[in-house]
């Protein structure tokens, strides 16, 4: 029996007797140059197994698979450069950067598209509130012809596009399930689940001498519990479920918080014929808003739900049709992330702005200042930069490639 190892830098397989060890190459060099090694004769090991090509990105069918075989439960990726959690905005900033100076990586998204919470948990009327000078991410400008404050579809598709141009193609559906530094290796190991057809889920372990964390401040959506909730009866969502007030038309909407988001769900109703009431809990925010919002009711802080009623904590009881929990999101990276010296135990760099990007050993953040995109591109260009300076060391690059990187290698045992 054989093994058969297969370089995604250069697409092409090598044989491996079995009597030698087979190891992950986990030197930051490129590998070296393969035997002749032709698909006939890969065709002839079994089991059969499918491999992809992922050299500048694309992938290659090479052999069918067997429809039971546990390769496609379970396998294990060697990465030359780092592992980019998240495709986000953030994390395609890091991605250009390191595209452009050459450096390997890989991008792995949970959801099945870029920018997913600009995609999916947005509305409809939702505009950039900083102009777009502080908005565009690194070595892309926005069109010319865009205003200065951008629509939710106009970000979209300069996202889109960014991701485009910079020929970034992250590893969509796939999840993060844990991601710790292994002491004795010096090197990064996560795990990821990603569906593999109907039924099987695949398992994916990553090794990387880096991880730049990118999934965001608003990994997760807050939803808080309040009493009496489920005798309530009326629709309840959450702000990022909200598109459009077009089927509030008509009803009494309770709008919970007042961020900016309550903000604009609040006035979004009112262009759509609904009468909204947004829960301002702070007193003294209150006091202040109720002296500048004349377009819909402020409310005090909510004490219990009834059947379509809700009870304030002034006593005062207000029937109403729907609720719209604008509360906001937290980041989600205590929950797999298994390190406590950068990160706090709410997700976020314990180190603020300008300070809160590198942490040790080769672990990395973008998009966690608070800053919104701003704070997204200054982190994104010092991650890149500092990953470049060490990979360039240990490759022995002395100057910046014109040809865009591989993303990674895999290495399968036959």
């Amino acid at each position: 029996m054989e093994k058969t190892q297969q370089s995604f830098l250069t697409g092409k397989f090598t044989v491996l007797p079995v009597s030698q060890p087979t190891t992950m190459s986990l030197s930051l060099s490129r590998p070296p140059t393969p035997s002749k090694f032709t698909s006939a004769s890969f065709s002839n090991l079994r089991p059969e197994k499918t491999q992809q090509s992922f050299m500048m990105g694309k992938h290659k069918k090479v052999v069918s698979a067997s429809s039971n075989d546990d390769f496609f439960s379970r396998g294990r990726i060697s990465v030359d450069g780092p592992v980019i959690v998240g495709a986000g905005p953030s994390g395609l900033a890091v991605a250009s950067g390191l595209k452009q100076r050459g450096v390997s990586f890989i991008i792995l998204e949970r959801a099945d598209c870029v920018a997913p919470l600009w995609q999916n948990g947005t509305y409809d009327s939702l505009k950039l509130n900083l102009s777009k000078e502080f908005c565009q991410l690194p070595s892309y400008p926005f069109p010319e012809n865009f205003p200065d404050y951008l629509s939710k579809d106009q970000f979209i598709s300069y996202i889109e596009s960014y991701a485009k141009h910079f020929e970034i193609q992250p590893q969509f559906n796939e999840s993060v399930l844990s991601a710790m530094y292994d002491e004795t290796s010096g090197l990064w190991r996560t795990k990821t689940v990603s569906a593999c057809g109907e039924s099987i889920k695949r398992e994916t372990e990553y090794i990387s001498p880096w991880i730049v964390v990118a999934s965001g401040a608003n990994a997760e959506k807050v939803v808080p519990e309040f009493s009496g909730i489920h005798e309530f009866g009326g629709h309840i969502i959450h702000a990022s479920d909200y598109k459009s007030g077009h089927k509030f038309g008509g009803q009494r909407v309770l709008v919970v918080g007042c961020g900016n988001s309550g903000m604009d769900i609040s006035l979004d109703l009112c262009d759509h014929n609904a009468t909204p009431f947004m829960v301002v809990r702070n007193p003294e925010v209150l006091r202040k808003l109720e002296s500048e919002v004349e377009e819909f009711k402020l409310v005090p802080g909510i004490k219990r739900f009834s059947r379509g009623t809700v009870e304030l904590v002034n006593g005062e009881i207000v029937e109403i049709d729907s609720v719209v929990l604008a509360t906001g999101y937290r980041s989600n990276v205590s929950s797999w992330l298994k390190e406590k010296e950068f990160f706090s135990e709410d997700g976020f760099p314990k180190s603020p702005f300008p300070n809160g990007w590198k942490g040790k050993a080769g672990l990395y953040a973008a998009g966690f200042t608070m800053l919104g995109l701003y704070g997204a591109s200054k982190d994104a260009i010092k991650v890149a930069e500092d990953i470049w300076k060490i990979w360039k060391e240990g490759t022995g690059h002395k100057k910046q490639p014109t040809a865009p990187a591989a993303c990674y290698r895999r290495y399968v045992s036959l």
